[in-house]
């Protein structure tokens, strides 16, 4: 992988914040004309550094209320039936993120669900329905102070 300048460094930025900005607009904001930019940009993604480009929804809009973070310890430590459960845990639409911890979990599943009733019926299918599940805990996120997707790449903050 090349070593990243400081313009790879505002494109990635840049990119993180919104991926539709125009190319023509990115290459202003960046000091470069059209085509070295666009350049980059393809560079950026055959090395990997770009993994996708996605639209960030909003959950609420489409019904998803609630928010939970549940930390499971696992019954069986054997390879096999962590795969066991790491594949049919990302299986899960509901599920969005599988982490897996160091410390007194395991692992950390962030899930969300429509309301309440939606919750608690889908913990008590995924409790049946995902193997090796020793104990869990859930915490019900109240309000999200920061959410974010972006990826520190330049030093731009003020401290």
């Amino acid at each position: 992988m090349k070593t990243l300048d400081s313009i790879d460094l505002q494109i990635l930025d840049i990119l993180q914040r919104n991926f539709s900005t125009p190319i023509k607009e990115l290459s202003e904001r960046v000091g470069l004309s059209f085509t070295p930019t666009y350049e980059r940009i393809k560079a950026l993604k055959k090395s990997g550094l770009i993994l996708r480009n996605v639209a960030v929804v909003d959950r609420e809009a489409l019904g998803y209320n609630i928010i939970s973070y549940c930390y499971v310890t696992l019954k069986e430590q054997s390879i096999d039936r962590i795969r066991e459960f790491e594949t049919k845990a990302s299986e899960k639409q509901q599920i969005l993120e599988v982490i897996r911890l160091s410390g007194q979990y395991d692992y950390m599943m962030k899930i969300v669900a429509k309301d309440i009733n939606d919750y608690n019926n889908f913990m008590m299918k995924i409790i049946a329905e995902l193997p090796n599940i020793g104990n869990y805990s859930s915490s019900i996120v109240l309000s999200v102070v920061k959410s974010e997707t972006r990826i520190p790449v330049t030093n731009q903050e003020k401290e």
